[in-house]
């Protein structure tokens, strides 16, 4: 495990502290009025230690520290908040979502009422108007962002989906990867703001490791960018023979600068599976295994949606 991942989200950030600062008042809440509360969450919990810096009351405080190893847990049908999954928003986004989405749609009413209530008229009007309606569509937009639609996963023996929504922007061979072992073919997605930013799993595997870099935060259109721009390699391995090597790469944008990724080593996913999200526009890499045999299916220019559309295909035995 990185040392350097001892949150879901390394890069930090605004709405992360504003989210720890209100826990602090939220377990002192729950200390005065809900001890009954407190005594059934801590009867219930799971693990062998405490991986957060603070007290852990429910499994909201893990909300940050879900990756570290052998850290704190509830079972499913235990956990009160299970709930938050199931909205068609991406969970690890709500705050984001609340806090920007609010601050637009207020400027917004509160620009209009002041047009309104002041009789504003003429040029000054119109831009007021107009400047409510651009408020207005930018909550809509970051409202859009953190969407967290159900995907079909193709139930295809072989298939490698997207590990992410955006246009592919490149695909390339490498002579050697490193943690492939091989020879292997790079795909890179571009995913701009109007895209799904969730990230998912390409392939039924095992987490093997994560490696976090520090970056510069170029267009993540540039390729350059996948190379000098903050970024996290998830490198995983197939739970089915041949046991491919595979790894997905996060990378910031320009405007998208906050990495999420609640895995750790040893954790088992299927096809599909959603692990992390980059907020606000970005680049995914899959660096997977070139055999004999290995079909691409997608071409530069494809619009390809995480989950759901098959990138490339592998016969299902190596020679």
């Amino acid at each position: 495990m990185d040392s350097q991942l001892t949150t879901i989200q390394p890069g930090g950030g605004v709405i992360i502290h504003l989210e720890q600062f209100w826990g602090r008042f939220r377990r002192v809440y729950l200390r005065i009025f809900r001890r009954g509360y407190i005594k059934r969450m801590a009867a219930l919990r799971q693990g062998d230690r405490n991986p957060c810096p603070h007290p852990v009351l429910d499994p909201r405080d893990l909300k940050f520290h879900q990756n570290q190893p052998g850290g704190y847990y509830w079972k499913v049908e235990d956990d009160p908040f299970r709930w938050r999954d199931n909205l068609p928003f991406a969970r690890v986004g709500l705050a984001e979502l609340f806090v920007f989405s609010f601050l637009f749609f207020v400027a917004a009413i509160g620009l209009g009422w002041l047009t309104v209530s002041l009789g504003w008229s003429g040029w000054v009007a119109n831009l007021a108007w107009f400047a409510v309606l651009l408020l207005s569509l930018t909550g809509i937009e970051i409202s859009g962002f953190f969407r967290n639609p159900n995907r079909v996963i193709p139930d295809v023996e072989g298939a490698v989906v997207s590990p992410a929504d955006g246009k592919v922007v490149a695909i390339e061979e490498l002579d050697h990867d490193e943690f492939v072992g091989g020879p292997a073919i790079q795909i890179g997605i571009f995913l701009s703001i109007f895209n799904v930013h969730i990230n998912r799993t390409p392939i039924a595997a095992r987490v093997i490791g994560l490696k976090y870099k520090e970056g510069k935060y170029l267009n993540a259109l540039r390729p350059e960018s996948a190379k000098e721009n903050e970024q996290l390699a998830v490198r995983i391995e197939g739970t089915e023979a041949p046991y491919r090597k595979m790894v997905v790469r996060q990378i910031t944008g320009a405007i998208a600068r906050r990495i999420v990724c609640w895995l750790k080593p040893g954790d088992e996913l299927d096809r599909g599976d959603q692990f992390g999200m980059i907020k606000l526009g970005s680049r995914t890499e899959l660096v997977m295994p070139k055999e004999e045999g290995l079909k691409i299916l997608t071409k530069i220019g494809d619009h390809v949606q995480a989950g759901s559309s098959i990138l490339a295909e592998y016969e299902t035995a190596r020679d």
